[in-house]
C-alpha cells in the first residue's frame, strides 16, 4: 500500500487528507479502526521515541502522546506497590510484563495529560499491556506486532473501532525529510543523533558523580525531548519521565511547568492523597481531576460543601501548603534534561525545588558560569552535551 486516505487533516475542514510514500510501500498496517492525521503524527513520533529508548537502555519502552508531544515516556522497570496504586493498576490480578510496566508508567505519570492519548510500544503488544490499554481512554496504539490474545482484547475496545497500527520495525526512512508550510517546501537532514550513556561524559560541575541509573534517566529525558515540541524540558526518575514541559516560548516557564508536573507526580504518593476515599462508581477521569485539584491551589473546588459529597465518601482534610512542602522536600535523585541551554541559573533554582540531582543540557550560554555555580550550590552534577534538540 503506497497511500492511505484519511477522513480529514488536523481539523474537519481540512480536506482532502492522506499519508503516502513517493517510493515504496507504507511501513504500517492498520489492523483496526481508522486513524486520523493527528493520530499518525502522534504514532510515528512516538514510535521513533520508544525505538530509541529501547536502543539506549535495552529495555522495552512505551510513550503516551498527545498533540504531537509526549505526555509520558518510560522503560519497563518493575513498579512498586505505591506506583501501581497511583497509576491505578493495583487492582489488576495479573503478571506485569516489561511492556505492561512501561505503559503503566508512561500513562500514569501525568494522567491528566495522557487522557485520550496515542500509545507507542517498542515491543510486541502482549495481553498484559492490552488489558491496561483496554481500561483507559485512548485513541489508539502503534507497535511492531501484537499477540493474538492482545488483538482480541483491543478489538473489544470502541466496539472494534479502536485504532491499532502495526509498524515494520525494520523500516528505515530516507536521510532527508521534507515538509511544506504555506506552499513552501522545507528540507533538512533527519536528526539521527545517537543518545547513549557516553552522551553524558562532559561533567562541568564540582560534583562529577552521575551513576548509571541516573544516566538511564537522563537518556530518557533527552530522547523524550528529541520528540517534544520546543522549548522543552523533562524531569525523569526511576526509568520514566515524571514531568514534561512542551512548547513554551520562555525556558523558565517550561522548567516551572515540567517541575509542577513532577511535583504532582510525587504529591500523589503522599499518604494523605493515597488515603482519599472516593465514592463508589466514580469515573477514572473524574477521580484524576479530583486529585489534581486536591493537591493544587484550587482544592476548595472539591472540598466545598455540596461538592465533596459527589466525590468522596469522607470529607478529606486540607493538604496544607506546609505539608506539601515537607513532603516534596523528600524528593531527591531526579534527572533533568533541557533541549537547549539554560540561559540563567533561575532554571536550576526551580529544578532544585523538585529534587533534581542530575542535569543534562547543551551548554553554550554566555552565562554558563552562573548556571554551573548554581548547580554547585546544590551539589548537583551537570553535564554539557554540546547538542541542541529542538523539535518542530
Amino acid at each position: 500500500m503506497k497511500e492511505l486516505e484519511l477522513k480529514y487533516g488536523c481539523n474537519p475542514n481540512q480536506k482532502p487528507s492522506r499519508i503516502y510514500m513517493e517510493d515504496g510501500e507504507l511501513p504500517i498496517k492498520v489492523l483496526s479502526g481508522k486513524p486520523g492525521y493527528i493520530n499518525f503524527l502522534d504514532a510515528l513520533n512516538g514510535w521513533q521515541l520508544v525505538k530509541e529508548l529501547k536502543k539506549a537502555t535495552g529495555l522495552p519502552a512505551a510513550a503516551s502522546f498527545k498533540h504531537v508531544s509526549p505526555a509520558g515516556a518510560a522503560v519497563g522497570l518493575p513498579m512498586s506497590d505505591v506506583e501501581k496504586k497511583i497509576y491505578w493498576v493495583d487492582d489488576m490480578d495479573m503478571e506485569f510484563t516489561p511492556p505492561a510496566n512501561a505503559y503503566a508508567r508512561a500513562r500514569g505519570a501525568d494522567r491528566m495529560s495522557s487522557f485520550g492519548d496515542f500509545i507507542s510500544l517498542s515491543d510486541v503488544c502482549d495481553a498484559a499491556t492490552a488489558k491496561i490499554i483496554k481500561r483507559e481512554v485512548s485513541d489508539g496504539v502503534i507497535a511492531p506486532g501484537y499477540e493474538p490474545e492482545a488483538l482480541e482484547i483491543l478489538n473489544e475496545k470502541k466496539k472494534g473501532n479502536y485504532n491499532v497500527i502495526e509498524i515494520d520495525p525494520d523500516y528505515v526512512p530516507a536521510p532527508i525529510e521534507r515538509k511544506e508550510v504555506f506552499g513552501i517546501t522545507f528540507e533538512q537532514g533527519r536528526n539521527e543523533l545517537n543518545i547513549d550513556k557516553d552522551f553524558f561524559n562532559d561533567i562541568v560541575t564540582e560534583n562529577k558523580e552521575i551513576p548509571d541509573s541516573a544516566k538511564i534517566d537522563l537518556a530518557i529525558a533527552m530522547i523524550t525531548l528529541k520528540y517534544t515540541q520546543s522549548n522543552s524540558v523533562c524531569y525523569a526518575k526511576d526509568g520514566q519521565a515524571i514531568g514534561i514541559g512542551a512548547g513554551q516560548q520562555s525556558r523558565i516557564h517550561c522548567t516551572r511547568l515540567a517541575g509542577q508536573k513532577a511535583d504532582n507526580w510525587y504529591l500523589r504518593q503522599a499518604p494523605k492523597v493515597m488515603g482519599l476515599q472516593f465514592v463508589d462508581g466514580i469515573r477514572r477521569a473524574d477521580r484524576d481531576n479530583a486529585i489534581d485539584l486536591y493537591i493544587g491551589d484550587d482544592y476548595m473546588d472539591v472540598l466545598a460543601d455540596g461538592e465533596w459529597e459527589n466525590i468522596f465518601k469522607v470529607k478529606p482534610e486540607v493538604f496544607t501548603r506546609e505539608e506539601k512542602r515537607e513532603w516534596l522536600s523528600q524528593l531527591t535523585g531526579v534527572a533533568l534534561g533541557s533541549d537547549a541551554f539554560f540561559p540563567f541559573g533561575d532554571n536550576i533554582e526551580r529544578a532544585h525545588k523538585s529534587g533534581v540531582s542530575y542535569v543534562a543540557e547543551p551548554g553554550g550560554s554566555i552565562r554558563d558560569d552562573h548556571v554551573i555555580e548554581t548547580c554547585n550550590k546544590y551539589n548537583m552534577a551537570m553535564c554539557f552535551t554540546g547538542i541542541r534538540l529542538f523539535h518542530h
